[in-house]
């Protein structure tokens, strides 16, 4: 992928730290409920913040790994099919990097028609 324009650069550089802000948001609140679970004991909250951790860090990685404006149009992408920008945060791009995005996202998420052909 190429390089986005330094106007778009300019734009993604907040939304990504809101992206970002987000998925740390998400994961403090899944920690949050199950840290008050009442059914487990301390040791079993325990564990299974510390495996959920683990996950995330997973997670994060891939989506927030590098800042460079050769990758930002794959951390869009992964932001917004992680839904943590909106469509209409998105939409602050210039017009042709809104259509790039969207044209990845619409090939990623695309049903396949499995057409049985002995039916």
């Amino acid at each position: 992928m190429n390089d986005i324009s330094p106007a778009d650069w300019r734009i993604f550089k907040p939304l990504r730290e809101t992206a970002l802000e987000r998925f740390c948001e998400r994961v403090l609140d899944e920690i949050a409920r199950i840290s008050a679970d009442q059914n487990k004991t301390q040791h079993q909250r325990y564990l299974a913040i510390y495996r959920l951790t683990r996950e995330r860090d997973k997670e994060i990685d891939p989506i927030f790994d590098t800042l460079r404006r050769s990758t930002a149009v794959q951390q869009i992408i992964s932001f917004r099919m992680h839904d943590l920008l909106t469509a209409e945060e998105i939409r602050r791009f210039s017009p042709q990097l809104v259509k790039q995005v969207e044209d990845i996202i619409e090939i990623y998420t695309r049903r396949i028609l499995v057409v049985d052909r002995d039916e």
